[in-house]
């Protein structure tokens, strides 16, 4: 695939003086309306006013995504050959990978613009890539909780550990505390020390907890005995194993005994004399107090759900995840704050809704990359079969369909667009024919891609269509061979007959013929008008030559009149041959 370093043109649109003022925008975002603002040009009297976009998405024309949409277009194509005859199950490895594989595009493109945020020197560019940045970052945290509960569909006891793995990945603030502890003079003894223990204990990092807690050890020999029954304690924190043979009531039964030591150590007092190690108990309890008082640490609600699940619902099912995911964010909210929409995202995925997940991903998000690619890879794996839209098309091909129409109005991204619509069996015929007529045809280079494309899949119209302009473009600017050359690859001949009249007016005015090495390979294409026979050249001769002169042209004309004929014959001789 090869992209054309050129910058989309940019079209004024002046505004029709009706009083009211708005806009539209294609492209990837599909920004559908907007309020604009004006301004009157020459006398207000005139009425005439231009159209300013308020909001344009601009995310098609940064070099940095276009990579993320050339990479999972490429993920897009193969999880289409994922045999249909396998049944979902046994296929769940095969796309619980390919889920992987696109947000392993999205981290590294979201790693990329991060870099170019810190980079760049410009206030307004550093502003635009750390927005950027930040709608990668919710796409990531969005699609990974649907690959842990709709994709991977992971079940009681595991369920949690991924749901682990998800926020220690969204929430990797507390490595870069430890290192800046860990490079001061004396850890133990940093501000953030104890803020970095506790971090690692929410998240159920009790290794490097323990880790920690060894150098504040070191600096009190007194209380070693205190730290060591907390260290006893962490590494004894029992967590499930899907791999052992161990089930998942046996393992609720190890945690209770260990849930009830913790509690009696807490009961007697037996860090009482460590304030910090005694706030650790009590989180390692549950105790929700404790856990909101570690707002800050946490962040977020989910962060607080999951927290909250290790310490006290390690077992939990998928089907009574939405109970607890509702309280944590009422309890963690303040009840005067207004819930983002990323808020509401989670909430319907942990709700199991994965309509609402998609149709308010699609009203938030600024574009339709996101819902068009995970609406895909959820229907592969029959999670959307049973929701088709009042229209006739069913909700992934209506979304893969807009993605691709969007891609068309880029100059080089229209060719992944073709496969998007390959794969919509309702409607992606129709889209492509409408909008390959769309593509700006400024090369023929590019022309002969987008030829390529119709005659690969038999559209004819198109290519009819295509072959007219290009040819038509050709004779206007005097390049008789390529106009020809297009015309015969339309099949017209009219048009074709019209450029042979040129050639013969060429050889009357010049007396040479232009382009006689097109004209000698004809070949078949000889039968498409009579006059590519060229059968009256002598005629065509308005000015008489000297004698010398005109026997060499005479001699040329033979010569040409002896090639046509050649080719004439094979050309009769290959149309009229039947392959067996």
């Amino acid at each position: 695939m090869e992209e054309l370093d050129v910058e989309a043109v940019v079209t004024e649109i002046p505004a029709v003086s009706t009083g009211k003022h708005m806009g539209f925008a294609w492209g990837p975002g599909d920004i559908l309306v907007y309020e604009t603002l004006y301004k009157a040009k020459g006398a207000s009297s005139s009425g005439s006013s231009l159209i300013h976009e308020v909001r344009k998405d601009e995310d098609i024309y940064s070099p940095i995504l276009r990579k993320l949409f050339n990479e999972s277009h490429h993920i897009f194509v193969g999880l289409q050959t994922v045999g249909e005859d396998v049944p979902s199950k046994n296929k769940k490895p095969q796309f619980v990978s390919i889920s992987k594989n696109y947000r392993s595009v999205i981290r590294a493109c979201m790693e990329e613009l991060q870099q170019l945020a810190v980079l760049t020197k410009d206030a307004e560019a550093a502003t635009r890539l750390g927005n950027q940045v930040s709608i990668l970052l919710a796409i990531e945290l969005i699609w990974n909780l649907c690959e842990v509960l709709f994709i991977d569909a992971a079940p009681a006891g595991s369920l949690l550990l991924h749901l682990l793995d998800w926020v220690r990945l969204h929430k990797a603030d507390v490595d870069e505390k430890t290192r800046e502890v860990l490079q001061s003079e004396s850890p133990a003894e940093h501000h953030n020390y104890w803020d970095v223990v506790v971090s690692y204990v929410l998240q159920g990092r009790v290794e490097e907890a323990r880790q920690m807690l060894v150098k504040q050890a070191n600096l009190h020999p007194a209380a070693r005995g205190m730290f060591k029954l907390m260290d006893k304690l962490l590494s004894k924190m029992p967590f499930y194993n899907p791999r052992s043979t161990q089930t998942l009531t046996e393992f609720d039964v190890i945690w209770r005994h260990w849930h009830e030591e913790v509690d009696r150590c807490l009961q007697d007092n037996s860090f009482s004399s460590n304030q910090h190690l005694e706030f650790i108990c009590k989180i390692l309890l549950g105790d929700e107090d404790s856990l909101l008082e570690c707002k800050d640490l946490l962040g977020t609600w989910y962060h607080f759900l999951v927290t909250r699940l290790l310490f006290c619902h390690p077992t939990v099912k998928p089907t009574d995840l939405h109970y607890y995911a509702q309280s944590c964010m009422t309890m963690f909210l303040d009840s005067r704050s207004v819930s983002e929409p990323l808020d509401s995202i989670l909430l319907a995925s942990f709700e199991f809704d994965i309509h609402q997940v998609i149709k308010d991903c699609s009203i938030v998000l600024n574009n339709w990359w996101f819902v068009a690619h995970l609406t895909d890879l959820l229907d592969h794996c029959k999670l959307l079969q049973s929701h088709n839209l009042h229209f006739g098309s069913n909700l992934r091909e209506f979304l893969l369909l807009e993605y691709a129409s969007g891609l068309f109005t880029h100059h080089s991204l229209w060719q992944l667009a073709v496969d998007y619509f390959d794969h919509c069996p309702e409607f992606g015929r129709v889209y492509l024919e409408l909008q390959i007529e769309r593509v700006p045809l400024e090369t023929e280079r590019k022309a002969l891609k987008v030829l390529r494309v119709c005659e690969e899949r038999q559209m004819s119209e198109q290519v009819r269509s295509i072959c007219k302009i290009m040819a038509t473009r050709a004779l206007r600017n005097n390049r008789l061979g390529s106009a020809l050359s297009w015309s015969i690859r339309a099949k017209d001949a009219a048009f074709a007959t019209l450029i042979s009249e040129r050639f013969l007016q060429d050889y009357s005015t010049r007396g040479t013929f232009s382009d006689l090495d097109l004209i000698d390979n004809l070949g078949p294409s000889m039968l498409l008008s009579n006059r590519l026979t060229f059968s009256q050249v002598a005629a065509a001769a308005s000015e008489k030559k000297p004698r010398q002169e005109d026997d060499v042209e005479q001699t040329k004309v033979e010569l040409l009149r002896l090639a046509l004929a050649r080719n004439l014959a094979t050309a009769i001789v290959k149309e009229g041959t039947v392959d067996t």
